[in-house]
């Protein structure tokens, strides 16, 4: 089978896609798929990796992809192409039967390249457009997770529009304030990997975390700073089309781990930079039929939000309360030697190997049945 891995991209997580796609690669099986490497850089441009770029890190666990910019290599896309005519680099056309993305945050899981992969017609792991788009944006994710009877973080909407008036401005702190309180957690809508999010134990840090947040989007969120304990699950699979023949289309959760960040929250450098900067804790430190109903509303919010393929359901349970809040959904999670998603999966039975070769299994799948679908009249 012809596998294109596509990596870096246009994102505050380029730099984590590069080790992300890394891990991945080491972990497709090659005897069985020939993998093409596609490398996208910060400016947007697709250049066609060689292979000794997939040879080098296969024999070094801990290198990560670097991206060689080759004008004779350049990628571009053939709308309509399919799998048999999917890119065309220096007048060659390269096919692919199935593309697996690496890539986080904007441009990458946000429903923008699964529009693109879409248009190509050719099937791709992880979550469709629709999918994409609304777990990037965590406004309307918390809203129709709220619809589906499931408990999230309390928290306020503030647009860019809103800074345009000073008394606005003034109006949704003293809100936060008076309605949630401090401490409050400030964070961009639609960032990824805690870019633009900040801790505010008071006013001036408040009015200091959300012109930063301002600085990542055009909206954010004025969170409840939950004493929380971090919870994750892996699910995959595509609770809209399983019918019971192919187990890897079952809806499925894995899990759930806990992470105890050693930083003042699990940030930026504590997810990616510093390898002890939380204690990841698979199970979770849970009673079982606490980890049950982990578990269970994982999968709750994935079918409520047709989700496909894979996704990381993050949850906050309460230190004081007990009470569990759903916090975010990553359709594209990492998948670097520290992340949870992998690490989750294979505690529970499913190795890395395996869960590359399910992830893809499901791509295909989805798409042939997708495709059986009527389109037109004629």
């Amino acid at each position: 089978m012809n596998v294109t891995l596509i990596y870096g991209g246009k994102s505050g997580e380029h730099e984590i896609s590069l080790v992300s796609a890394a891990a991945v690669a080491r972990h497709i099986d090659t005897s069985k798929h020939n993998l093409t490497l596609i490398a996208i850089t910060k400016a947007g441009k697709w250049f066609l990796q060689d292979s000794a770029e997939l040879e080098r890190i296969k024999s070094d666990e801990k290198a990560h992809f670097e991206i060689k910019e080759d004008a004779s290599n350049e990628v571009f896309v053939i709308p309509g192409g399919g799998k048999e005519r999917t890119f065309i680099v220096n007048g060659k056309t390269i096919s692919a039967d199935v593309i697996f993305p690496v890539l986080h945050g904007t441009y990458g899981e946000d429903g923008t390249i699964q529009g693109l992969f879409e248009m190509v017609d050719v099937p791709y792991v992880g979550c469709g457009v629709m999918a994409g788009s609304i777990t990037m944006d965590k406004e309307k994710t918390k809203a129709l997770l709220e619809q589906a009877g499931i408990p999230v973080v309390p928290g306020i909407c503030m647009r860019r529009s809103d800074m345009s008036n000073w008394k606005v401005w003034d109006e949704y702190m003293e809100k936060a304030q008076k309605e949630i309180g401090f401490p409050l957690f400030v964070k961009p809508c639609s960032a990824g990997s805690s870019d633009g999010a900040n801790l505010a134990p008071d006013l001036r840090h408040l009015n200091y975390a959300m012109m930063e947040a301002f600085n990542w989007d055009d909206k954010i969120l004025i969170e409840k700073a939950i004493n929380a304990r971090e919870v994750e699950c892996s699910v995959t699979g595509n609770p809209t089309t399983y019918d019971g023949k192919n187990d890897f289309e079952k809806l499925t959760a894995y899990g759930p781990g806990e992470i105890a960040p050693k930083h003042e929250f699990y940030d930026y450098d504590a997810k990616y930079n510093d390898p002890d900067g939380a204690d990841l804790l698979i199970p979770a430190n849970l009673p079982e039929e606490r980890l049950e109903e982990v578990r269970t509303l994982a999968k709750k919010a994935f079918a409520a939000l047709d989700l496909s393929g894979l996704s990381r359901v993050d949850f906050f349970i309460d230190k004081d309360t007990d009470k569990i809040y759903l916090n975010e959904i990553n359709t594209l999670p990492g998948f670097t030697q520290i992340s949870m998603f992998p690490k989750m999966c294979e505690k529970f039975g499913l190795n890395f190997t395996d869960l590359t070769e399910l992830l893809m299994n499901e791509a295909i799948a989805r798409f042939n049945t997708t495709r059986k679908l009527q389109t037109s009249r004629d």
